[in-house]
């Protein structure tokens, strides 16, 4: 958690310190990912039930045990991606001419997610235009800390860290398409959501 506040105002400066630091896989886990990464979950289970959201005149809210299964579902992708996405960063360094090691990639591939954890809180009182608002900021934002942080984490040029980042753009957008194919089989397979009318 120390590198919240820094990775969100001080990016750069904060990229240099991550550079330097010898945190331990499931240590950083433990500390960082597993509690951040339950913010917005949280946050979309009580907006789903509790407040809903509006179309027209109509609230439209979720059962409490349909929005539990499809926001535990939610975390675990959480979880899972961060990780891949950390192990990709890795696999992919030494192409790029830089010395990585598997937390390296852990701490880019979260750290460069912290926007979207804390913009996932829009979800306690969805509103669309704004969650729509919020979410393309905070997508810009982690794009900025990756295109930032690739190079000076792992020690290589400016236009080789762009080649890396871009890279990993590309994985992750692939990690994307994977989770909507995987949300339709779940919608298939029982996971689908209920509402309360």
């Amino acid at each position: 958690m120390k590198h919240v506040f820094g990775i969100m105002f001080s990016p750069l400066a904060e990229w240099e310190k991550i550079r330097e630091d010898s945190a331990s896989i499931i240590g950083h886990y433990l500390k960082y990912i597993v509690l951040i990464a339950l913010l917005p979950p949280v946050a979309w289970y009580y907006g789903s039930t509790v407040v809903g959201w509006t179309l027209g005149e109509r609230v439209i809210r979720l059962t409490p045990e349909s929005a539990m299964q499809i926001m535990t579902l939610f975390y675990l992708a959480i979880l899972f991606g961060i990780g891949f996405l950390g192990f990709m960063v890795h696999w992919m360094s030494e192409t790029y001419g830089a010395q990585s090691s598997f937390i390296k990639g852990i701490l880019i591939a979260s750290l460069c997610a912290t926007p979207l954890f804390i913009a996932g809180a829009v979800g306690f009182y969805p509103i669309l235009w704004l969650d729509m608002l919020i979410g393309v900021f905070a997508v810009c934002w982690s794009t900025y800390l990756l295109y930032n942080g690739i190079p000076i984490v792992m020690k290589i040029p400016e236009t080789r860290g762009f080649l890396f980042a871009s890279a990993v753009i590309g994985v992750s957008l692939v990690m994307l398409v994977c989770l909507l194919v995987a949300t339709t089989l779940l919608w298939d397979w029982g996971a689908m959501p209920a509402f309360t009318d």
